[in-house]
């Protein structure tokens, strides 16, 4: 399997202070056989301009479509649906790669081994100072029965085959915050993909995302995780799930 195309996929609405970061990160990018994806939400501020400066620095290979859409979701499913690569990542218009050969790692993984997906670590950071990392998420010890756990591995560092979201379906965009835990828990634990863990910081994340902050967003990361797992015909309970947070302790010390 040589010459593997990458469609990378953004999606972003009003971007205008972080989408210079993620099209430079890939922009930069070691492995250059990618296919770049921006869906816009309608942005009403400079963000098109933005893409506009850049789109010619990647030569043909960035292509971008600006909508109203329904949701982050329905723009991913947007993104998946217009790639032609063979290989399929998110990085969201918050976040950038946080070395130059992340994508190079990626497909030397899929050369190596007969996989169907790979996926790695991400730290966060604060926007006035992106340098210092408050948040470490790896998933080295990520397994697929600890999703029962409402474990995952780091979305945004999950790379797989097309194929699979042609099998098993896209992301469900009646989610408000969680059709990533869904979407993995139905690839990885129902559908039993074979995976494997790079051992890579592979994207650096601003706090603040839609999943990222506030007791309110963990209520409802709670109720979504509840759902996913009735949806998919997993059982689980509050004890279970509360695991997590214990653990998610350890991110912030590391």
């Amino acid at each position: 399997m040589q010459n593997l195309k990458i469609s990378l996929i953004t999606t972003s609405y009003n971007s205008e202070t972080t989408i210079s970061d993620t099209l430079s990160s890939v922009l930069f990018q070691s492995y250059s056989n990618i296919e770049y994806i921006i869906v816009d939400g309608g942005s009403s501020d400079e963000t098109i301009s933005i893409i506009k400066e850049y789109e010619p620095l990647f030569n043909g290979r960035l292509k971008w479509i600006s909508e109203k859409d329904d949701g982050i979701y329905d723009a991913m499913n947007k993104g998946i649906q217009m790639a032609s690569g063979d290989i399929v990542g998110i990085l969201n218009s918050d976040d950038f790669f946080t070395s130059d050969n992340v994508l190079a790692a990626i497909i030397a993984e899929f050369d190596r081994y007969s996989l169907d997906a790979v996926y790695g670590d991400v730290h966060f950071v604060r926007s006035n100072n992106l340098h210092k990392s408050i948040r470490y998420y790896s998933s080295r010890i990520f397994k697929p029965k600890l999703m029962r756990l409402g474990f995952m591995p780091a979305h945004p560092s999950f790379y797989c085959w097309k194929d699979c979201f042609l099998k098993y379906g896209f992301y469900k965009i009646d989610y408000s915050i969680c059709a990533d835990f869904e979407l993995l828990l139905r690839f990885i634990y129902v559908h039993k993909i074979v995976t494997k863990y790079i051992p890579m910081d592979m994207v650096t994340m601003r706090v603040g995302g839609v999943s990222t902050n506030g007791l309110k967003s963990h209520i409802k990361i709670l109720r979504e995780h509840l759902r996913a797992f009735k949806e998919n015909g997993i059982r689980t309970n509050l004890f279970l799930l509360a695991i997590r947070y214990f653990y998610k302790v350890t991110e912030f010390i590391k």
